[in-house]
């Protein structure tokens, strides 16, 4: 990961307007410096993540593509979305966010581009500023029926999983939980799980953070009785680790495999560590939990949101304040 920590003074300076664990306080700063993309929660400034040369090459045709349309169409939303992803893929998260805000001005009921600009202000630690967009996502898109989003990043077996509805809410109740607000956070997962449960995997996504969400209110029945929807041979074609963590906390076995697994430092990683994390606080072991979550955020994907819930917890408001 390609990190730049700043001088304690600067930081604490940054810090004291935060709101929550939001980092816009620290977004006016990060553009000074084109190489940095936002300044984590701990301090770190964060650059793009370093790829290899062949999926760099790749990721930068899909760029030049997804541009060039758009260039031919300026005003076309779905132009305006397939170029900020492209530029998302390659790390680029602040260029995506203006291309979605420009295409705001010319779409500004789109529920489309405010669930994806939501979702990279989550990336860029601007969590407030995401609870916005997606609150106002949701509102746009209440009546809308559901479909499945066309996925840029397929899985291993290109079939889409996650659909618009389930992704504005999914990202919304990050949004909150990421600020601190678990009863707003268990409300947005709470109406995700409506639509989630087209397919598993989407289902045990949801399930995950609401078992999270309800250990942080101290809602053990509820927990328990979430954990009870998860089922031995679930149909995973993506959310791996998440069903693996969600089968850990229901049987309470199986820690060690997971932790043997902590060794890498990709979004696998990242995932099962804050997970474990996540246990160990729940069940009052800090100091494992404090480890957990540093190898968390020990991994090169600060985009992921295990690494970014991590990184909350480690924060001087969190959970060792």
């Amino acid at each position: 990961m390609r990190t730049q920590t700043l001088s304690p003074i600067l930081f604490w300076t940054l810090l004291s307007g935060l709101a929550g664990h939001s980092c816009a306080a620290f977004a006016s700063h990060a553009p000074d410096d084109p190489d940095i993309e936002c300044v984590s929660l701990l301090g770190v400034a964060l650059k793009a993540p370093e790829l290899g040369a062949t999926r760099r090459e790749q990721l930068e045709a899909n760029l030049r593509t997804a541009a060039e349309h758009h260039e031919q169409a300026p005003r076309d939303e779905e132009a305006t979305i397939w170029h900020g992803r492209r530029l998302a893929y390659l790390g680029r998260y602040r260029q995506a966010q203006e291309i979605y805000s420009d295409g705001l001005r010319e779409h500004p009921q789109s529920f489309r581009l405010l669930r994806h600009r939501g979702h990279r202000y989550i990336t860029l630690r601007r969590f407030d500023l995401a609870v916005r967009d997606l609150q106002r996502a949701a509102e746009l898109a209440r009546h809308v029926p559901d479909y499945y989003e066309a996925d840029g990043a397929p899985n291993a077996h290109g079939i889409p999983r996650s659909t618009i509805q389930s992704n504005i809410h999914y990202h919304l109740g990050l949004a909150e939980y990421l600020l601190g607000h678990f009863k707003s956070a268990r409300a947005a997962w709470q109406d995700c799980l409506f639509f989630a449960r087209v397919n598993d995997d989407m289902l045990v996504a949801t399930l995950y953070w609401r078992v999270l969400v309800a250990w942080k209110l101290g809602l053990e029945e509820e927990a328990q009785q979430l954990l009870g929807e998860v089922q031995n041979k679930m149909q995973i074609l993506e959310n791996d680790q998440y069903y693996r963590l969600l089968l850990f906390f229901k049987s309470g076995q199986g820690e060690t495999q997971l932790q043997s697994e902590l060794t890498s430092r990709d979004l696998k990683s990242s995932t099962l560590a804050n997970g474990l994390g996540a246990w160990h606080a729940h069940h009052g072991a800090l100091i494992q939990a404090r480890r957990a979550y540093r190898l968390a955020i020990e991994t090169d994907v600060w985009a992921a949101f295990g690494f970014i819930a991590a990184e909350a917890e480690l924060a001087p408001k969190g959970l060792f304040k």
